[in-house]
């Protein structure tokens, strides 16, 4: 294809694909230490394999198959928390309170401020609306009944993570979007203002309403369409307030990064972490359940301290695994390292600090129940000491 119809091409295409980086922001992207000029494109922290090894046949097979079809999807309706706005009406009690959506969305609410995390409030996570992967419960809440935001932070800019249309919703209330660079592109082909863009490079941090919000690495790929040019960046992200810290993986196999992460800006009142859509298929840039409980205690200075809330599983089915194997492999990682985890429904709020934080495997009541049945183990959530939590206090912010 000759080179000088590609940009009329591009410019044809369905806006959900987005838009590419450009001049000045092209040129930017093109400084950036991250960024190969030679391979043109960013490069991960890690080698990694973004495309899927192994046999394409073998991997059809799983999906094609009856028995895995059954168990990659839930038995009956997924719990959604009844109560979400109300909650949310009130305070939390000591400053931090997290609302899990479903999938990688995540409402965090730090010491006074509001931040919503990948929100996904599409049917589909997909360029178009009849086809691609449907959402398996509906979304908690309404978009324009969740009141205001502080700021919006975006991992990355795969459709299951950054959705046009609940950008566009967004993009109205006056909100800042917080992105990895090069994401802006397609937030501003999508209607967002540049100067409500805080486009980051890994290491890289902004203030937004008394927040500080910093980039930092994850072992990931980007990409909207067929041909992945490489030129927008994917990251985890740390929120720091004046007490209060909390982290989100995105998406991200796993590395050795995540304990320098924890050095530089932990520990952490909560790690959201990736613990689900893991495949032997593309091993390096999805964690499973066990990478994940690592990942934490990386983070959180090689000691199980804090929460970690389990995301992005669930909601879509995106890969070939059992659906309730990422909450069943995310429990008994947590009971072997001693690690207090947080369990809820889409939905439910909780409060780190509170003695009643969710911790039942409610996914059981509405999965396919596996062969030999569910472990016996009780449900507990172990508690930090004293000790743990009063590290927060003296940890360095960024």
């Amino acid at each position: 294809m000759s080179r000088s119809l590609i940009p009329g091409l591009r410019s044809l295409r369905s806006p959900a694909f987005g838009a590419d980086p450009a001049g000045a922001r092209l040129a930017r992207i093109r400084r950036s230490p991250n960024f190969s000029v030679a391979e043109g494109s960013f490069q991960n922290p890690v080698g990694a394999r973004t495309r899927p090894s192994g046999s394409t046949m073998e991997l059809a097979k799983i999906y094609f198959r009856k028995e895995e079809r059954v168990r990659r999807g839930p038995a009956a309706p997924i719990p959604v928390h009844a109560t979400t706005l109300a909650d949310l009406a009130k305070p939390p009690a000591d400053g931090l309170r997290i609302t899990w959506m479903g999938h990688s969305s995540v409402l965090a609410e730090i010491d006074g401020r509001r931040v919503l995390f990948d929100p996904v409030w599409g049917e589909r996570c997909s360029p178009y609306s009849f086809a691609g992967p449907k959402r398996l419960h509906p979304v908690p809440v309404p978009l324009e009944a969740l009141g205001p935001v502080d700021a919006v932070v975006i991992s990355h800019d795969h459709y299951d993570h950054l959705d046009m249309p609940t950008i566009k919703a967004l993009a109205g209330t006056g909100t800042v979007f917080a992105v990895p660079l090069g994401v802006g592109a397609h937030l501003e082909r999508w209607g967002v203002p540049a100067d409500r863009l805080r486009e980051l490079d890994w290491h890289e941090s902004a203030e937004v309403a008394g927040l500080t919000l910093t980039a930092t690495p994850a072992r990931h790929f980007c990409g909207r369409g067929l041909r992945n040019y490489q030129h927008t960046l994917w990251a985890s992200w740390v929120v720091a307030g004046p007490e209060h810290r909390v982290y989100h993986s995105g998406d991200t196999g796993y590395f050795p990064g995540f304990s320098d992460i924890g050095a530089q800006y932990g520990p952490f009142d909560v790690t959201m972490i990736q613990i689900g859509a893991y495949s032997e298929f593309w091993p390096d840039i999805h964690m499973t359940p066990e990478e994940g409980m690592r990942a934490h205690l990386d983070l959180q200075g090689g000691r199980p301290r804090g929460l970690m809330l389990p995301i992005h599983w669930g909601t879509f089915n995106l890969a070939p695994h059992p659906w309730p194997e990422p909450g069943e492999g995310t429990l008994a990682a947590a009971r072997g390292a001693g690690a207090a985890l947080a369990l809820p429904c889409p939905g439910e709020p909780f409060e780190p600090g509170a003695p009643n934080v969710p911790a039942a495997p409610w996914w059981r009541g509405v999965a396919v129940v596996p062969d030999g049945g569910w472990p016996e183990e009780a449900v507990e959530r172990p508690r930090a000491s004293a000790a743990d939590s009063g590290d927060q206090e003296a940890a360095p912010v960024a």
